[in-house]
């Protein structure tokens, strides 16, 4: 009876630490989040300070789908700000926004390899959304976008980044 009962409370506890560990609930729950451009690039839209784009490119599966436009806009002020748009891929525990110094990935160990830098979680895995680039950062090196699983190490989707033609 003992016995029984460690047994029991055991497999209770491995399954919560189990579920705690890879929410698999999240893979059914999509978080959509809907950011318009930044205001102050829409207000001086009418005049000849208009945002320019300096990379674009298109999100692919990796370990996940993931679909949608990665641009990189530099404001009229100099700020530079990576938006997502139409973007979609699976919800995860512990997402996050690298650009990283490759000019793209297929795989989890290139990321790694290359560097990167965060620009924060993911801040859903539906939806157009904004994340702002250091002013440091030279974006000649990190030419590339993944969304990445800090708990398990996993690249979910990449997209390459290319220079703008205007």
């Amino acid at each position: 009876m003992r016995g029984s009962r460690l047994l029991i409370t055991s497999g209770v506890i491995i399954l919560g630490v189990a579920w705690y560990l890879f929410r698999p609930e999240l893979a059914f729950i999509d978080k959509p989040v809907s950011e318009e451009f930044p205001r102050e690039t829409r207000m001086q839209a009418a005049s000849e300070d208009t945002p320019k784009v300096l990379f674009q490119g298109r999100f692919h599966d990796v370990a996940h789908q993931g679909s949608g436009l990665a641009t990189i806009y530099q404001l009229p002020d100099g700020e530079r700000v990576l938006r997502f748009s139409d973007f979609k891929t699976l919800n995860g525990p512990a997402l996050f926004v690298y650009l990283f110094a490759a000019d793209d990935a297929h795989d989890n160990a290139t990321v790694e390899r290359a560097g990167f830098v965060s620009l924060g979680q993911l801040k859903g895995n539906v939806g157009n959304q904004n994340y702002n680039i250091p002013a440091d950062l030279d974006l000649t090196k990190f030419r590339a976008v993944a969304i990445w699983c800090r708990r398990f190490s996993v690249n979910f989707a990449t997209a390459p980044l290319t220079p703008s033609q205007s």
